[in-house]
């Protein structure tokens, strides 16, 4: 099974856009790992020592390979992750192999057969 990792770093409050949007382009669920911290070009600012920006979310979706450049894409407009300026990062990692899907493995199988 040719299996894709789309990871996205976003601002929490495009979580549950982003998420909605990759389901309904064939991601069959996700991983959120949320309040993690990042930083960009710039060190982000702080005030006697905290930070003053939003938590970031960490989502992970394990996808079948075709289908994955379309829910990235899905991803990115979901987030604005092009268009507005640290709003978070995507991409795609390729998976040699996974184990632990098999109550998913019938519909990834054939999201694969029906894009081939």
């Amino acid at each position: 099974m040719n299996l894709k990792l789309i990871m996205a770093m976003v601002a929490d409050e495009k979580t549950q856009a982003i998420l909605d949007a990759a389901r309904k382009a064939g991601a069959t669920g996700a991983t959120v790992i949320t309040s993690v911290r990042g930083e960009g070009l710039k060190p982000e600012k702080t005030f006697l020592g905290l930070e003053v920006t939003g938590q970031r979310d960490v989502l992970m979706f394990l996808v079948a390979e075709p289908m994955a450049r379309k829910i990235l894409e899905t991803i990115a407009d979901a987030g604005q992750l092009d268009d507005d300026p640290g709003a978070g990062i995507a991409f795609q990692i390729a998976i040699e192999d996974a184990v632990g899907l098999r109550s998913q493995e019938q519909t990834i199988l054939s999201e694969i057969e029906a894009t081939v």
